[in-house]
């Protein structure tokens, strides 16, 4: 089914919804921004602007031209006021989402291109890292990518790839640099094995529980080419896990 792109500029999405998270700090309270210095004087104005705003991020993925942005705000001028629409507007409604759909493909390209070329490098640094470390130490194959290499046998059972487990990690690039540690939070982290990297899923659901293990995950089976705050995209990740409990088979 089509989806009529037109809705993404006339919805209204909740624009400055805070990130989702897999972090348990994701739970807490936010703290109340700081007001900004107002461009405008009265509470009117500023709605105004408001509405103006929102209605541009729900055009930022077409990629337009500063050129282009002028006459979409020409068409919300002469529709606002009621003035004569300046191009046959009942012969082009019907192709906009023909338009705005190769537009937004296109764009799409290009965000996609730009980000493989950031995440090259790392993406190499990571293969280099990979290779020594698989030739040293003869881990296993994950399923699906990545590396496993137990380093403490469990005695427990073995999750199945869909439970709800509680997990100590450590996890570092292959540089050497942590990036999030359930130890030093003090406490496991509960999740479960089917909402997280592909990697996590599929290498701990090789692990008995009160087991320790490993694991080498390339970017494609961790966060890819975009990355993640504090993560470099197309960075390999290294995680020290210990899996703790299966609190939900």
């Amino acid at each position: 089914m089509k989806i009529a792109l037109i809705s993404l500029i006339l919805s209204a999405a909740p624009a400055f919804a805070a990130d989702a998270s897999d972090s348990p700090k994701a739970n807490r309270p936010a703290a109340k921004p700081a007001a900004p210095k107002e461009a405008y004087k009265t509470d009117d104005e500023r709605a105004i602007y408001t509405i103006g705003f929102l209605m541009g991020r729900n055009l930022s993925p077409f990629d337009m031209t500063p050129a282009e942005v002028k006459v979409v705000q020409a068409g919300i001028a002469d529709s606002v006021l009621n003035k004569e629409p300046k191009v046959d507007v009942r012969f082009y409604q019907p192709r906009v989402n023909e338009i705005l759909s190769t537009r937004l493909e296109a764009a799409n390209k290009r965000k996609e291109a730009a980000m493989a070329s950031a995440a090259a490098p790392e993406k190499e640094k990571g293969r280099v890292f990979t290779e020594n470390w698989v030739k040293e130490h003869k881990p296993q194959a994950i399923s699906g990518g990545g590396w496993y290499l137990e380093t403490k046998a469990g005695k427990g059972p073995i999750p199945a790839k869909t439970a709800t487990i509680k997990a100590h990690y450590r996890g570092t690039t292959v540089d050497g640099e942590e990036f999030d540690s359930s130890y030093k939070r003090g406490a496991p982290t509960e999740f479960s094995l089917d909402g997280v990297i592909k990697c996590w899923t599929h290498g701990i659901s090789m692990m008995k529980v009160g087991g320790q293990a490993k694991l080498v995950c390339p970017s494609d089976v961790a966060y890819g080419d975009p990355g993640r705050p504090g993560i470099k995209p197309g960075a390999t990740l290294v995680f020290e896990v210990e899996l703790v409990e299966i609190v939900k088979p």
